[in-house]
């Protein structure tokens, strides 16, 4: 089986755990994602089967979705209510006061890393230190906040008396959505903890088509499994695609170039630009690049459907 399945991962499962079971439901044994979500986080997790896997790294992770929900007043060592509460404050702020700070953390901004986040120091993983109580000094890193909405009073089932709000937010990858939220709150003066997080797009993936676990078997009972299943072309088709006669088909399924001037290209692409490569009967071939200096499309990845 070969194509994208885009999963609404549950919560309290790993991203792994989460592959491990589509894995067994699908029978396909050669699976990975991109994008991982925390245990206690839940939505989109595009998990690539069988030859779908060796376009993993062509496929584009942003932007990325969230649906956050802030709790005010309370501050732990994971950042989230998953944790150990370390503090909790008496809290003034209010659904006026959020908004008044939002703009501060709009565009491109600097984020410290968690402790407990899988980032590497020293070769070791961050959340291990974390666990054995060690807290190393990190350095803050460049993201980008695109979209930073506060969503009405109520969202979610959220409680504004109990100090509860849901942000909706668009970012650029390696954001720390606990991060976010624990300098919102430091902003605000009275701390905060993420309480639930919902991812709500991957790049080309979003909510509205991701299926579940649940889904996943139904439609294996009922021999429908293929129709879940995305074609890898699908989740490539923000690139340009040039297509080419059935010679050329087989010279570029057997890894051979192919001549730029033999081409009907889109436009002018530029030097390094990946294209789609496709039959004339719309048959996705794979990736090819452009290489001005020799003049030719040279193959990046071979689509190979099994």
């Amino acid at each position: 089986m070969t194509g994208i399945l885009c999963l609404h991962k549950p919560e309290g499962i790993t991203s792994f755990q989460a592959v491990r079971k589509t894995r067994g439901i699908t029978g396909e044994k050669k699976a990975g994602h991109c994008g991982t979500l925390d245990p206690m986080a839940t939505g989109v997790l595009p998990v690539m089967l069988g030859g779908a896997t060796r376009f993993l790294e062509y496929l584009p992770t942003t932007p990325k979705r969230y649906r956050a929900v802030m709790k005010l007043g309370v501050l732990t060592d994971t950042l989230d209510l998953t944790g150990t509460v370390l503090e909790t404050r008496d809290v003034s702020a209010g659904r006026d006061d959020i908004l008044s700070v939002l703009d501060e953390f709009r565009g491109d901004i600097l984020q410290v890393p968690p402790m407990y986040s899988a980032l590497k120091q020293d070769g070791l993983r961050l959340y291990d230190l974390a666990r054995q109580g060690v807290e190393v000094e990190r350095e803050a890193r460049p993201v980008t906040i695109y979209e930073l909405e506060l969503l009405p009073d109520g969202t979610d089932g959220t409680d504004p008396s109990a100090h509860e709000y849901v942000l909706d937010v668009t970012c650029s990858g390696g954001t720390y959505i606990r991060t976010l939220i624990d300098d919102i709150g430091a902003r605000l003066g009275c701390g905060a903890s993420m309480a639930a997080l919902l991812r709500t797009q991957v790049g080309v993936f979003t909510l509205d088509r991701a299926v579940t676990l649940e889904d996943l078997e139904e439609a294996r009972d009922a021999g429908t499994l293929e129709d879940l299943v995305l074609p890898v072309e699908e989740a490539l088709s923000f690139l340009d695609a040039v297509t080419v006669t059935a010679p050329q088909a087989n010279r570029f399924r057997n890894g051979g170039e192919l001549s730029l001037d033999r081409l009907h290209l889109p436009g002018t692409p530029e030097d390094g630009a990946l294209l789609r490569v496709l039959t004339q009967e719309n048959g996705f071939l794979g990736l090819g690049e452009v290489c001005r200096e020799t003049g030719m499309l040279t193959v990046r990845r071979v689509f190979v459907n099994r």
